[in-house]
């Protein structure tokens, strides 16, 4: 039998794993949602364990169906939703409280006692400060649950994101790891000298005991046994930067849109460290056999999660594929504006106070108009973020999209409209899981380099500008309006 690669996709609201063969086709996948927990206003919070006997039976399941055994398989990868804050154990392995996720916002007035120090956090870390990223979530754990600053100082603790997280208990407590792109997230991390940094350590009051090793995103994070026998882990990288990899972006100016529970837009900047005067972010985008590849990326909050709270919060409808159909029913004349700030607003306004809002509702407003103009916004947002790349000197001149709302045509075509460039969508869509299979596929040497990864990717369907979008004028007038400021 021909080797598999297995992927675990560590996601906002599901855990999946997914089998890859020696080509990078996808063979099958098992998913399974977990709770949202949302103890107060912009709050929110995953329960570990939850995740944990989530992947653990996707991943388990998925094996037994396809009657792999451990020899069959030639290396696990994660990937993960990124700067959800994880602090555990040393010893025992239980969790001090909930996760605390990438989307909450309880550190807000925190971060905003810390205006003094931006530029130099920026300089640091290419990142602004923000709720959004894990040093602030860990000072606040270390601060408000009994006991956890006095371990943590005693070395009893230990701090992950999901990635590490997962690796530390699939190898039953021998490694505590992660790797760059992850370790670029959590603001505590010097991207221009690849290091923990000291200073910011002393600014957060977080001690360096609580940190992982930070890795190549293709290396040997150690094995496991719990799937029948001895697997190596041999790729990890957090979510978008995955799906910029499985989108075989490897040259400078190449450029990727994730539309999953957020939206994540990144270009590849190549070994240069493009700071941002747009509030963009710099980042890891890779390292790989010691050499970083840099990248900007423009961060929405909510894009996929907005069309499941009108699932589940609105009862709109039954299933996410339905809203398709909703929005070709929907009037062509309405005005409805929606702005889903259902967690502040990210890229390029970055307000987490800013809360959601609906404009323009008339009597003959429907379901149809309102699930249009929702998934509109994701089309704007995007937008937003293009022209603040633009602006930073970042010019592309085509898309690769992926993520579960790309399967949605009408989506693609009006992201084409308004962007006015050609939109790819390639073969496979699950680009975020083919990116850290492709990476443990590099470390277990079932792929020999970058240019055998890109002989792998092809286009299902391109999208090309057939009119430009009168609303996007709109759009900003009422982005205006829900701004704290």
């Amino acid at each position: 039998m021909l080797k598999k690669i297995i992927s675990i996709d560590q996601g906002t609201t599901s855990s999946r794993a997914v089998v890859f063969d020696e080509e990078g086709k996808l063979i099958d996948f098992e998913q399974k949602e977990f709770s949202q927990i949302f103890p107060n206003d912009g709050w929110v919070e995953h329960n570990p364990e939850e995740i944990w006997s989530s992947v653990v039976l996707v991943t388990k399941t998925l094996i037994k169906r396809l009657n792999l055994l451990p020899e069959d398989i030639a290396s696990i990868g994660i990937t993960n939703q990124r700067e959800t804050t994880i602090i555990w154990d040393k010893d025992t392995g239980e969790v001090i409280y909930n996760a605390i996720v990438w989307q909450d916002r309880r550190t807000s007035s925190f971060c905003d006692s810390l205006r003094s120090e931006e530029d130099r956090i920026k300089k640091k870390t290419g990142l602004i400060i923000d709720p959004y990223f894990s040093a602030t979530k860990i000072h606040w754990l270390l601060d408000n649950i009994e006991g956890a600053r006095k371990r943590a100082e005693n070395g009893g603790l230990l701090f992950g994101t999901i990635d590490s997280f997962l690796m530390w208990r699939l190898t039953e407590g021998r490694e505590h790891r992660t790797d760059a792109s992850n370790a670029a997230r959590t603001m505590l991390y010097n991207i221009n000298s690849n290091e923990w940094d000291e200073e910011l350590l002393s600014l957060f009051n977080i001690p360096s005991s609580l940190l992982p090793e930070v890795c190549d995103n293709a290396f040997d994070f150690g094995h496991t046994n719990l799937f029948g026998g001895k697997i190596s882990i041999g790729g990890s990288a957090g979510d978008q930067q995955s799906a910029l990899i499985g989108q075989c972006c490897f040259e400078p100016g190449e450029v990727k849109s994730t539309y999953g529970t957020g939206c994540f837009m990144i270009v590849n900047t190549g070994e240069e460290v493009l700071q941002s005067n747009n509030k963009l972010l710099s980042t890891i985008g890779y390292r790989l056999k010691g050499k970083t590849t840099y990248a900007l990326e423009g961060s929405i909050f909510v894009a996929g999660s907005a069309i499941q709270w009108l699932r589940d919060g609105l009862n709109f409808f039954e299933h996410a594929s339905e809203s398709e159909s909703l929005v070709k029913q929907a009037n062509k004349d309405s005005q409805v504006i929606a702005v889903p700030a259902l967690t502040g607003l990210g890229a390029p306004h970055w307000d987490a106070e800013a809360r959601g809002a609906i404009f323009g509702l008339t009597r003959d407003t429907g379901v149809p108009e309102i699930t249009k103009a929702v998934i509109e916004s994701i089309v704007f947002q995007t937008k937003d973020l293009l022209e603040a790349m633009k602006k930073d000197k970042a010019l592309f001149k085509s898309l690769k999209v992926d993520g579960g709302m790309v399967a949605n045509d009408w989506f693609n075509q009006e992201l084409a409209n308004v962007l006015q460039l050609s939109v790819f969508r390639p073969k496979i869509i699950e680009t975020t899981a083919l990116g850290s299979a492709y990476l443990a596929g590099l470390s277990a040497g079932v792929f020999e380099s970058l240019e055998d990864l890109k002989s792998n990717w092809s286009v299902d369907k391109q999208f090309n500008p057939l009119e430009s979008s009168s609303k996007y004028t709109e759009w900003q007038e009422a982005v205006k309006k829900v701004l704290s400021d």
